[in-house]
């Protein structure tokens, strides 16, 4: 009867290990998709302007002098 336990028991870890692990393989696609969605519209938006360094630092220096 003991066997059957921890038969039982190892049956369960291995198919919990299998679900997180399946889960966490959906989580690192939809992270994927979100940062490659994220990366490509910070590239449009500022593809026009230049870059927000240069424009930051000329209002900075006219506040100082």
């Amino acid at each position: 009867m003991m066997i059957w336990i921890l038969l039982l028991l190892l049956i369960l870890v291995v198919f919990g290990f299998g679900f997180t692990m399946q889960a966490l393989w959906w989580v690192a696609a939809v992270l994927l998709v979100v940062w490659i969605v994220g990366f490509a519209m910070r590239g449009r938006g500022s593809g026009g302007r230049g870059g927000g360094r240069s424009s930051g630092g000329r209002r900075y220096s006219r506040s100082r002098g």
